[in-house]
C-alpha cells in the first residue's frame, strides 16, 4: 500500500472512530438489565458527578443551580427570589429506580436535604401576619421524600442512533422531618417584629410551606427533568443501558 492510500486509510478510520466515540462519562455504569437493584446502584454512581454539569454535552449543573428569578403569585401575598441557588442534590440517597422500557415508564425516589439561599421581596398577608419585606432568605429542607414518575419515548439522532426521551412527568413531594427558615427583615425597619413572625413561621413550617411552597419545588424539579432531558438527547441509549431497545 502506497504511502497516500495509508495517509487516507489511517483518516478514515479517525473519522470514523471519532464519529462512534463514546459520549457517557465514565460514572455512567450501564446495567445488563432492568432489575431495581442495578439501576439503583447506577444512580447512586452517577448522581454525586452528573450533578455537577457536563459543560461539553450542554447539561447544567444542578448541584448548585441557580434561581435567577423566581416570582409567587399567591392570595394575599407576592414572594420574589432573586439571586439565589439551591445545593445538596449531589448528596441525595436514591431509595427506589424502576423501569418498564416496553410501558414507557420510568420511575425514581430519592431523599434530599436541600438548602436555598438568596435574596428575596414579599409584600402582602402571610397567614396571620401582613409582610413587607425586602433582604436575605435560606431554606433548609431536611429529609425531604420525592418520587418522579415520566413517561419516556424513544427517537433517533441525526447518526440514526437510538436515544431517551421525555414526555411528560409528575411527582410528589413530601416535605420531610423539618423545614427551617432564616429570613432578614420580614418588617422593613422593624427588626423585633421580624424575629417574632420568623419565629412563627419556624414553629409553623408544615403549615406555611404547604401555603407557598409548591412554586418552589416545581420550579425544581422543573429544572431537573429538563436537565436529565439534555441529558439523554446528547447520549445515545446503548451508552445508557445494556438492554435491547423496544420497538417503536
Amino acid at each position: 500500500m502506497c504511502e497516500r492510500h495509508v495517509f487516507v486509510y489511517v483518516m478514515l478510520v479517525a473519522f470514523v472512530g471519532g464519529c462512534t466515540a463514546k459520549l457517557a462519562p465514565d460514572f455512567i455504569h450501564p446495567c445488563n438489565n432492568t432489575e431495581p437493584a442495578c439501576l439503583i446502584q447506577a444512580t447512586k454512581d452517577a448522581i454525586p458527578e452528573f450533578s455537577k454539569g457536563l459543560p461539553h454535552l450542554g447539561v447544567p449543573s444542578l448541584d448548585p443551580f441557580i434561581i435567577e428569578e423566581l416570582p409567587i403569585q399567591l392570595p394575599g401575598i407576592k414572594v420574589t427570589f432573586y439571586g439565589g441557588k439551591a445545593t445538596g442534590l449531589r448528596k441525595c440517597e436514591v431509595l427506589n429506580v424502576e423501569a418498564y422500557l416496553e410501558k414507557n415508564m420510568f420511575m425514581l425516589e430519592v431523599r434530599c436535604n436541600i438548602t436555598i439561599k438568596g435574596k428575596y421581596t414579599a409584600v402582602g398577608r402571610l397567614l396571620l401576619f401582613p409582610i413587607n419585606g425586602e433582604g436575605d432568605s435560606k431554606i433548609k429542607i431536611v429529609n425531604s421524600v420525592i418520587k418522579l414518575d415520566i413517561k419516556t419515548k424513544y427517537f433517533k439522532d441525526a447518526d440514526n442512533r437510538d436515544h431517551f426521551g421525555i414526555k411528560s412527568y409528575k411527582y410528589t413531594f413530601d416535605y420531610g422531618e423539618r423545614i427551617f427558615y432564616t429570613i432578614t427583615n420580614l418588617f422593613k425597619g422593624n427588626p423585633e417584629l421580624s424575629n417574632t413572625v420568623l419565629q412563627f413561621l419556624n414553629e409553623n413550617w408544615r403549615v406555611v410551606t404547604e401555603e407557598f411552597g409548591k412554586p418552589v419545588v416545581d420550579y425544581a424539579i422543573n429544572v431537573t427533568v429538563h436537565t436529565a432531558k439534555k441529558f439523554f438527547d446528547a447520549v445515545p441509549y446503548d451508552e445508557l443501558l445494556n438492554v435491547p431497545i423496544p420497538k417503536y
